[in-house]
């Protein structure tokens, strides 16, 4: 288990981020098990364990008030688990499906859920394209959430198809966000999008991460998203 440093406590209080002391070992858990799993396969860029504690769970769980009211929760391209598995740890009450396409990574993301004793997470090894298009999960969750992924023309084919009407998908993007959204008008509409909102998302911190909150009006039609790899050679 890794330790909290004090800079993260510190950062929790000042974004108003309640953790209790269960939670917050649970945290240090996954991270010691995400840094030890990174040294034999890539699973994270950022090695150092005081800058993950920042970059990896104070930033997810930025995701945390965006949640309000969802129960059901995909996260798209899970990768090492996050967002996912930082908001798992923090809301037990909520559903949790981590998708990756990469066995590697869903192997990982079972062990992590395993020996975290999570019961409120299920890992699905496969594409956003080939899920989008099952019924077992095409508009069936709340949210879907997503963390440097792709840019959001891709992201809201592979994510808004998963979403239920009157959902949301939560991006948590960099400094970029504001172009990236300019680019995306056309596969807001197409895929079933409306209002989009984006926020700091570490408030009064120096930070560059933004929160990017996409309302889904419409059911999407049929044919998105297209078949895997399309969405992203042939972005909306």
């Amino acid at each position: 288990m890794l330790k909290a440093p004090q800079s993260f406590l510190d950062d929790c209080k000042t974004v108003g981020l309640s953790l209790n002391d269960e939670a917050i070992q649970m945290l240090g858990r996954y991270l010691h098990l995400l840094l030890e799993t990174n040294k034999k396969f890539n699973l994270t860029a950022i090695k150092e364990p005081e800058q993950a504690w920042r970059r990896h769970i104070l930033e997810s769980l930025a995701l945390l008030p965006f949640l309000e009211g969802a129960t059901t929760v995909i996260d798209v391209g899970s990768g090492g688990g996050l967002p996912g598995l930082p908001l798992a740890i923090a809301s037990p009450e909520r559903r949790f499906t981590l998708l990756d396409a990469t066995g590697k990574k869903a192997r990982f993301l079972e062990t992590a859920v395993a020996e975290l004793g999570l019961t409120n997470v299920t890992v699905l090894n496969e594409r956003a394209e080939t899920a989008g298009q099952s019924p077992q999960h095409r508009q069936r969750y709340d949210v879907a959430v997503s963390r440097a992924v792709g840019p959001m023309n891709v992201l809201l084919e592979l994510t808004l198809p998963l979403v239920q009407v009157e959902g949301r998908f939560i991006a948590l993007k960099g400094a970029k966000a504001e172009a990236e959204l300019r680019d995306a008008g056309d596969a807001l509409v197409v895929l079933g999008g409306g209002e989009v909102e984006a926020y700091e998302a570490l408030p009064n911190l120096e930070d560059e991460a933004v929160v990017v909150v996409v309302y889904k009006l419409a059911t999407t039609p049929p044919e998105y998203p297209r078949r895997p790899g399309q969405p992203k050679q042939e972005p909306l």
